[in-house]
């Protein structure tokens, strides 16, 4: 699915950096990205016999931005969406966010 969601998006004009985990590594998947002007992200498995070097500290926002919606995910109002009108589930969404942000 990640392959035909690029297809949709199509070239883009500036590059932009694509952030993609383990599962898409492969390297149609790289080239892809890279033939429609994205830089991939995306660490190589470790078995790999020929490595690429790939955006680190890149890498590392990445995994902040997951982490974020695992916590997310700790509000139970938020990972079962109680909330029937989407300006009520953004609205909780807001309010967790604020409330994660105060704990750090």
């Amino acid at each position: 699915m990640g392959r035909a969601l690029l297809q949709h998006l199509g070239p883009i004009d500036e590059p932009l950096h694509l952030l993609m985990d383990k599962a898409y590594e492969g390297d149609e998947t790289r080239q892809l990205a890279l033939d429609l002007g994205f830089i991939p992200v995306v660490p190589p498995k470790s078995n790999r016999l020929e490595p690429w070097e790939y955006d680190r500290e890149m890498c590392r926002r990445r995994n902040e931005v997951e982490r974020l919606f695992r916590r997310l995910k700790g509000f139970r109002r938020v990972f079962s969406r109680f909330d029937k009108l989407d300006i009520m589930f953004l609205s909780f969404v807001h309010l967790a966010l604020i409330v994660d942000g105060l704990r750090w």
